[in-house]
C-alpha cells in the first residue's frame, strides 16, 4: 500500500503510475516475446531479484496489463500473458526501444558521465569529512 495518494490529473501521471518500476517495461516486453514464467523472466533480466520480480508482477497484474494462470501440477506452474490491454503498450515499447538504438551513443556518454560525476561528488564529500555524508 502506498502512502500517499498518487497524482492522477493527466495521461502522462497515469501511465507512470501503471509503468514505474525499473522493470515493467522489461517485463511487459519479454511476456510480449513469448516468456511466460517467472523463472525465465529472471534468467532474462538477472539483475532483478525474485522479490522484485514478483512485486512488479503483481503490480501489472493489479493494473490489469497481465493476467497470472496458476497451473494445478506438482510443482507449481505459474505463466503470465498480456491482457489484451496491456498489448496496447507493446507499439510503445518498441518506439521507445528504437529512440534509445537510434540515440544509444549519445545516450551511454551522458549516464556515463552523470555516473562518473556522483562518484567524484561521494569522493570529494569523503574527502571532505565523513559527516558531510550523513
Amino acid at each position: 500500500m502506498k502512502k500517499t495518494t498518487p497524482m492522477l490529473n493527466c495521461g502522462l501521471d497515469l501511465v507512470g503510475e501503471v509503468l514505474y518500476g525499473k522493470w515493467k517495461i522489461r517485463i511487459l516486453w519479454f511476456i510480449h516475446q513469448g516468456t511466460l514464467r517467472p523463472g525465465e523472466l529472471q534468467r532474462k533480466i538477472p539483475d532483478v531479484t525474485r522479490r522484485v520480480l514478483n512485486v512488479q508482477l503483481k503490480e501489472l497484474e493489479d493494473h490489469e496489463l497481465v493476467t497470472k494462470t496458476i497451473f494445478p501440477v506438482l510443482p507449481p506452474k505459474v505463466e503470465y500473458r498480456l491482457t489484451d490491454f496491456g498489448k496496447t503498450l507493446i507499439p510503445l515499447i518498441q518506439s521507445i526501444g528504437l529512440w534509445g538504438d537510434e540515440h544509444q551513443e549519445r545516450l551511454r556518454r551522458v549516464i556515463l558521465k552523470h555516473n562518473a560525476a556522483s562518484l567524484d561528488d561521494i569522493e570529494n564529500a569523503y574527502k571532505e569529512g565523513p559527516s558531510l555524508l550523513i
